[in-house]
């Protein structure tokens, strides 16, 4: 359209004659000003149209009057189409639970609309030298400049971008660190994906299957997961109040097989055989019957899917074929942990706290991992790299905060730190009793006597009167806080509970060291979290 125009104006000028009278060079002079005119405004209604044309994916902003807590926003900043693409996907998928949603370009995102919200996930990607999209541009002007603060808010961040550019993910990290700024809560933590990693959007649809309720599974791409073997499983705290802890230990013959400190393991559950067993017994259906031509029986296939618990659901599937019944059911959702080891440790560890529920069923992969795996048996479990909770690259001083099995990721850090020699580090870390709760107790000391762990700060809750949480411990020792941070350079890495520890964690921190540090530390890397 541009084009046209230019050629049309190019043409009426060009046909004005050099030798032309006064008045008719007027005339010529005033027709071409007209076309102008006339051309100016075809190129509005065309701006317009296209404007149009390209919102129409868009659903329509709330009406006034209407309640934004009910409902989930997703936004997106999109440059090259990738962001709104994948905006789409996340909305027909929560679409399937029912809940209602609302798809916005992130300009549109404004401060009411903020204030209103509960629930909000962005999807953004980065341009140019770490740069917002360019329908983000208002949004980093006006909403990311204003103080203010939202503990209400709960938000999930899926960033986008290309390693291979310097300024990776510069914008997700940007929001991300703004977000927890103004005190949000993170659903889980921010996903980043490089250059359409498909394994990072499974990663996304997992997260969101598990917060939201959705079995929603087409369209999004399973990743390869290797075949491990369960070797060892420790338990950690027998004797303790609390919820049982195991230490496992898996291998692989997989090649080329490799992760770093604050990356995580991710494992496919199965059902119980039992569970599975007793499901078979009440639709009055056989264990061995071979449900494809390949022999597979449909006792190894409901082990694979998500089984009903509660009667009338099951009742639901009375009658089904077992081809049927194995259509009707999702396949298992995913589950994650901190890797507790590092490659040349020769194994893939983890630290697993047994979940159990009111009615006695055991958590899905915890269950899985803890109980009803046997020794030797395999695993389906794949690598998902974690950037955002890589170690430091220099001998920066550390400071290690953490609960419960957060010590996994913890614990593979100050292996990774202690390996290269770097021994400016500072353990605080949190559990209910010193005698059955303090995991890597040797370890830690040894490393302590050693002088790579420069201090190890505990708070063992129920051995007092007078509950004691990390918390506590970093407020108490603030001034050492601050010295480590404002004159040692230290960077800040938190792993654990994000229900309590994390917040309680994060509000202290900003009280000791201010708000404005703190986003500095995360913009700087020097501030990372890996919280669940």
């Amino acid at each position: 359209m541009v084009k046209y125009i230019g050629i049309l104006l190019i043409f009426t000028f060009c046909c004005t004659p050099a030798y032309a009278s006064v008045n008719n060079l007027i005339l010529h002079r005033s027709l071409a000003a007209l076309l102008i005119i006339a051309a100016y405004l075809v190129f509005c209604f065309w701006i317009l149209a296209r404007h149009r044309k390209n919102h129409k994916i868009i659903k329509p902003l709330i009406a006034a009057g209407n309640s934004l807590s009910s409902s989930i926003l997703v936004a997106y900043a999109s440059q090259t189409g990738f962001a709104l693409q994948l905006a789409r996907q996340t909305v027909q998928l929560l679409e399937t639970t029912g809940i209602k949603v609302q798809l916005i370009p992130l300009d549109t995102l404004n401060i009411d609309m903020l204030t209103a919200s509960k629930r909000i996930l962005f999807i953004v990607s980065t341009t140019g030298e770490g740069d917002a999209p360019n329908n983000a541009t208002t949004f980093v002007h006006t909403v990311m400049q204003r103080a203010i603060e939202l503990p209400q808010l709960k938000y999930a961040l899926l960033a986008l971008g290309d390693s291979s550019y310097t300024h990776y993910c510069s914008f997700g990290r940007k929001l991300n660190t703004w977000l927890q700024h103004i005190q949000a809560s993170p659903f889980f933590n921010m996903i980043e994906i490089d250059n359409f990693d498909t394994h990072a959007l499974h990663h996304w649809q997992s997260q969101l299957n598990t917060v939201f309720g959705s079995t929603e599974v087409t369209d999004w791409r399973i990743p390869y997961y290797q075949p491990w073997q369960l070797i060892y499983r420790q338990h950690l705290n027998p004797g303790s109040i609390g919820a049982p802890v195991y230490h496992l230990g898996l291998i692989t013959e997989e090649p080329n097989i490799d992760w770093q400190a604050g990356d995580i393991a991710e494992i496919r559950p199965r059902n119980s055989y039992q569970d599975v067993l007793r499901l078979l017994k009440t639709l009055g259906l056989a264990e061995n019957i071979a449900v494809d031509n390949e022999g597979i029986t449909l006792l190894s296939l409901l082990q694979e899917r998500l089984l009903p618990y509660n009667a009338p659901d099951i009742s639901e599937l009375r009658g089904l074929s077992p081809n049927d019944l194995i259509k009707s059911l999702p396949p298992l959702p995913s589950r994650s942990y901190s890797i507790a080891s590092l490659p040349q440790d020769g194994r893939l560890e983890l630290v697993v706290r047994r979940t159990q529920y009111p009615n006695g069923k055991l958590g899905l992969g915890s269950g899985w991992l803890t109980r009803f795996t046997p020794i030797g048996s395999k695993i389906s479990l794949r690598i998902r790299t974690n950037p955002s909770f890589h170690p430091q690259t220099t001998d920066t001083p550390l400071i290690l905060i953490g609960n419960g099995t957060g010590i996994a990721g913890l614990y593979a850090h100050l292996k990774a730190r202690i390996a290269n020699g770097y021994g400016r580090n500072w353990l605080i870390f949190g559990e209910r009793n010193s005698d059955y709760d303090f995991y890597f107790r040797e370890e830690l000391r040894y490393w302590q006597q050693q002088g790579m762990l420069v201090h190890l700060d505990t708070a063992f809750s129920r051995d007092q009167e007078k509950r004691i949480y990390v918390q506590n411990i970093i407020q108490r020792l603030a001034a050492k806080v601050k010295h480590w941070v404002f004159d040692e350079g230290a960077a800040i890495y938190i792993c654990g509970s994000a229900n309590y520890m994390a917040p309680a964690v994060h509000r202290v921190l900003i009280d000791t060291l201010g708000k404005d540090t703190l986003a500095k530390l995360t913009i700087s890397g020097h501030y990372r979290r890996d919280i669940y």
